[in-house]
Order: C-alpha cells, then structure tokens, then sequence
C-alpha cells in the first residue's frame, strides 16, 4: 500500500506572495530592473553585431548607444515628439517621412505590442530597412499591461512567427523566448532582476515567455 501525502505535505508557503497587488506598480523600475529589461538587454547583445552603420530606432537611441559597432548615423522615430525624436510619425503612414532602404537596422524595444496598425507598422519597418539589413525587435508577454498608453497585442512566439512570415515575406527571421515561471510571476508581482539570481533568470521554459525577441534579415 502506497502512502498518500498528507494534505499539510501539498499546501503551497505564499509568505510574501499572497497578495493582490503588486509589489512594484512601475514594472519594477522602484526596486532594480525590470525582469523583462533584462532579458531586452540580452536579446540585443547577442545580435550587437547587426547594430552598425546606419540605425534607426523606436522613441530614443538608447540601444543603439549601448550596443551599436561602428555607427555612422543614430536616428529615431516616434509619434510623440517628448523625447527629442529626429523623425515624428506614425510609422505605419511614414512613407513620406523615412526614406526606403535607408538604415542597416531597425530598433523596435518592446514596440510590437503598442503598434495600433500592426501589419502597416512591420511593413514599413522593412521598407525603410536596406536591402540585407536587420530588423530587432522585442515584445513582452508575462508582463502586466502597461498604463499609460495602450496594449494592442500580446501573441504567444508561435503568433508572432505567424505575423512575421506574413508581414516580412522572403526574410530570414529568428524568434527567441525568454523567461520561465519564476520569472513570470516576478514580473507580474513588480520584482526586479536583481531579486533573482542569473541562474534563475536564464532557465528557459517557453511555456512562460517574459519576453520574446524577433531578428529579421532583409533579403540582398
């Protein structure tokens, strides 16, 4: 006869946990760095190398800054023009503002959930992409929706590898997914990466995506 735990043996220790709000309602920008930050960080390192010449990028230049490689040119886009943007638009109706096969690679940091015109957006993202230029973009998932302005879309990797063969025809595109369940429930409580150790942090479990990073590779 086999024992069965006892009931005390199964119940889940919250401690700290059992709660119903947040620790942080900032993402986490109070405590350390976003957990989803983190993974943004390690998505762009890995494909530095395809930060060069000339770059366009969402909002500000701040990755371009920190990981580009020989850059001859540092530009931005975004429709509010706060933050000292050099081109203001609406990157789905852009094309009498950025000029075609224009940049070696196109910056979009947590960009692709806020893009109301979705397929407009992508396709002008590789419009304005030289021919074999690269597109990086990255989009949280387990993330809580952000308040200030507007989520439109948070697919899982296997939607958003749909919405890039759709979009991006022809292109060579890789997809990555990061994160795991303690990651994602870090995340949604407001903890930041450094509550976690790296170890934690770098356990992959695509069942929990924090973040998902796309690379598209632009024909020659």
């Amino acid at each position: 006869m086999v024992d069965r735990p006892l009931l005390s043996d199964l119940l889940v220790r919250w401690g700290d946990l059992r709660r119903t709000r947040p620790f942080s309602s900032h993402y986490g920008f109070d405590r350390g760095t976003p957990i989803d930050r983190y993974y943004v960080l390690r998505f762009f390192e890995k494909h530095q190398q395809c930060i060069r010449g000339d770059v366009l990028e969402i909002q500000m230049t701040g990755y371009t800054q920190m990981f580009g490689r020989d850059v001859r040119s540092s530009e931005s886009v975004d429709m509010d023009p706060q933050h000292n943007t050099t081109h203001v638009c609406d990157l789905a109706h852009s094309e009498d503002k950025l000029s075609s096969n224009r940049y070696d690679c196109f910056l979009m940091p947590n960009t692709l959930n806020h893009l109301r015109d979705l397929e407009p957006c992508l396709q002008n993202a590789l419009r304005v992409v030289k021919p074999g230029g690269t597109i990086l973009a990255t989009t949280a998932t387990f993330v809580p929706l952000t308040p200030d302005f507007l989520d439109y879309w948070r697919l899982s990797p296997a939607g958003w590898k749909e919405v890039a063969i759709r979009v991006w025809p022809g292109c060579q595109v890789s997809l990555e997914s990061y994160g795991n369940v303690l990651a994602a429930t870090a995340a949604m409580m407001g903890l930041a990466c450094e509550e976690l150790t790296p170890e934690e942090l770098e356990v992959p479990d695509p069942r929990y995506p924090v973040l998902i990073g796309l690379a598209c590779q632009k024909p020659n």
